[in-house]
């Protein structure tokens, strides 16, 4: 009898275990199964990600599908994903995908953000069932792709961001008067013809840019209000209208160029007043009653003689005038030091030379002050280049940081301590105006975490001036060759970027030598480059002096674009070869010779690797042989003589990230 209850009790507990297994094992299972089923024909999809992911069956059903940057291409079956009843969130960004997005997906009750953005993704986009279904989301990213013009937003009355820009929309969307919370709206580059009224409605904006179209309508009126406006962006448009200073000031130079709006710097005339008709009534009878004064012949000789004198005087000094103005231009005005505090503006007028390290450039301009600053992130900080004479002590050779070979690179501190590096572009000085403002701002939208960031511009006669954030931490050229006491490497000053060449914080960082900072450099220059590659943007000059580091020891890759002969030879695969030189100079300590990369190539491919790595990353002992001559081998990869053999910056960023369990 006990036996039978033994057994018994042993057959209760195997089938409690093989349930508590079974819902393990079938945690999110249909779940999983509705996303391997939507990515099935996506090439570079990992279903591990999610069959595998104990995070995902934690938290019960699958709410976000995060996968920017990855690599994938072909077509997603979207039908199932909208099967997934709690998606919050979509981020396929930064991807090679294709096809069209079916309306039923914007109805999904759930989903509230989607990211879809570097794409190649078209056709329209519109709501199946507008009648009955209103859309949840409150942010849309569909840039840089290539959807069309029928694009219907009347079911979208959630969305407070809506990002369309460069699409190949070629007519505004209808729908505008229904999105009474939309705060962001990016619709540049869209080709877009036809009036701007439709958009008049949108009284909750913040931020506006049509920049790059063929708009028109009257402006303001045909514009959201401007009053709540953190952002606008105007040009390249064919609008009409007068734009007064305040505006801007406000919004900055940049917001109207080539848009057909006129500046107007009258200020307006105090309306005169006319008299009543019973003011002029009492005036006349009062005259008629007042007798005439005894004293006015004797009144009228002084006010004469007053005007006599007062017309010598002014005769006078007019003369002198004439005669200082007649010397000033004879004289040639010798720039020194400003011994005045940031903000006077120098009372010479131009042009005004300044020299350098190896010559000379001039700004040819009469005054410093009728050259504006445009800051693209602070539209409304009144500057000049009489300011940036002020805070480079005239651009003085102490303020000078640099000489690449772009031109002359200098060191300033704007208000709010705003610490910049001005770069003067000596090749662009044939570059039209119009053709620079417009590259300019192509390159202010080259936004990512490893790129430095343009902050503003000025256009001083032919003179073009970039000015981005100061990098405390110099380059990775100066920051890896440091010798161990501390001394610079005073060999090579001949890059393109800023150096401190005798600051204590180059002083050798005692993490400098280990694994894990040298991988987070080299996986962030891949991920901007990628970045670039995708933009279509190709850097052309990446060398280690091009390369700048955050406090943090954060790679930021620094001037990627280049003109004349430069870009005919540029290319996505010469990125990846000096990408690859790059790496194998941050693994192996030595400069990025010739004579090194055949050395390193041919070790390599001996797979005696380890031999070549840097002596300071085996010392500090703080990563893996393997993982360190794995990432040699990735600059092998990368500098094949074959161009067909070498992989994409995208497969590279894939390759790192295996490298490193850290790695993000």
């Amino acid at each position: 009898m006990v036996g039978f209850h033994f057994k018994y009790l042993l057959l209760l507990l195997l089938c409690l275990l093989s349930l508590l297994s079974l819902a393990k094992s079938s945690c999110n299972s249909t779940d999983h199964e509705l996303v391997s089923k939507a990515f099935r024909s996506v090439s570079g999809f990992n279903p591990s990600i999610f069959l595998l992911s104990e995070q995902n069956c934690r938290n019960g059903p699958i709410k976000q599908i995060k996968l920017p940057s990855r690599n994938l291409s072909g077509l997603i079956s979207w039908a199932f994903l909208r099967n997934l009843s709690q998606l919050q969130k979509i981020d396929l960004s930064d991807n090679s995908l294709q096809g069209s997005v079916p309306g039923r997906l914007w109805s999904m009750p759930s989903l509230v953000e989607v990211n879809l953005a570097m794409n190649r993704l078209g056709g329209n986009v519109e709501f199946d069932e507008l009648s009955s279904t209103r859309s949840s989301l409150t942010s849309l990213n569909l840039s840089n792709n290539r959807f069309t013009n029928s694009f219907r937003l009347s079911g979208f009355l959630n969305l407070r961001v809506l990002d369309l820009s460069r699409n190949n929309l070629r007519s505004l969307p209808s729908g505008f008067e229904k999105l009474g919370k939309l705060q962001h709206l990016d619709l540049s580059g869209c080709k877009i013809r036809g009036s701007a009224k439709p958009m008049s409605n949108l009284r909750s904006l913040k931020y506006l840019d049509v920049s790059d179209n063929a708009m028109n309508g009257s402006f303001p009126s045909d514009l959201p209000p401007l009053v709540n406006l953190d952002f606008l962006n105007l040009s390249s448009n064919n609008f009409t209208g007068l734009v007064t200073t305040d505006k801007i000031n406000r919004f900055g130079e940049s917001a109207f160029v080539k848009s057909g709006i006129s500046s107007s710097y009258e200020t307006p005339k105090s309306p005169t007043k006319t008299p009543s008709s019973s003011t002029v009534r009492r005036s006349n009878s009062a005259g008629k009653k007042k007798p005439k004064s005894k004293n006015r012949p004797l009144i009228l000789g002084l006010v004469i003689s007053a005007t006599v004198i007062l017309a010598a005087i002014a005769f006078w000094g007019a003369c002198i005038y004439r005669r200082k103005k007649r010397l000033a231009n004879g004289r040639k005005w010798v720039i020194s030091k400003p011994t005045s505090p940031f903000g006077l503006k120098p009372e010479k007028s131009g042009p005004f030379s300044f020299e350098t390290e190896s010559g000379t450039w001039v700004a040819d301009i009469k005054e410093p002050s009728s050259a504006r600053v445009v800051m693209f992130e602070k539209p409304l900080m009144n500057l000049t280049f009489s300011d940036l004479i002020v805070a480079t002590s005239h651009f003085g050779k102490e303020s000078q940081l640099a000489e690449g070979r772009s031109g002359p690179v200098y060191r300033a501190v704007l208000p709010g301590d705003m610490h910049v590096a001005i770069k003067v572009l000596e090749k662009a000085k044939d570059l039209a105006e119009e053709e620079a403002v417009s590259m300019f701002q192509e390159l202010s939208r080259l936004k990512h975490p490893n790129l430095l960031p343009l902050l503003g511009f000025c256009i001083a006669g032919k003179e073009k001036l970039l000015l981005y954030e100061f990098m405390a931490n110099g380059d990775l050229n100066s920051w890896l060759h440091e010798l161990p006491t501390g001394e610079t490497n005073v060999e090579d000053w001949s890059g393109d970027t800023w150096e401190h060449q005798n600051d204590v914080s180059y002083v050798a960082h005692p993490g400098k030598a280990g694994w894990a900072t040298r991988h987070r450099i080299a996986l962030g220059i891949a991920r901007g480059l990628a970045y670039l590659h995708h933009a279509g943007v190709v850097h052309g000059h990446l060398v280690p002096t091009n390369v700048l580091l955050t406090d943090d020891f954060e790679p930021r890759v620094a001037d990627f674009f280049s003109w004349g002969d430069d870009v005919i030879r540029c290319c996505t695969e010469s990125d990846v070869f000096a990408f690859g030189v790059v790496l194998i100079e941050l693994l192996t300590g030595e400069a990025g010779s010739e004579e090194t990369l055949a050395r390193v190539r041919a070790s390599v491919k001996e797979r005696r690797g380890v031999e070549m790595l840097d002596q300071r990353l085996l010392r500090v002992g703080s990563g893996s042989a393997r993982e360190m001559a794995e990432c040699l081998r990735v600059g092998y990869l990368c500098t094949a003589e074959s161009t067909h053999k070498r992989p994409t910056m995208q497969q590279v960023v894939g390759l790192l990230k295996d490298l490193h369990p850290a790695a993000p």
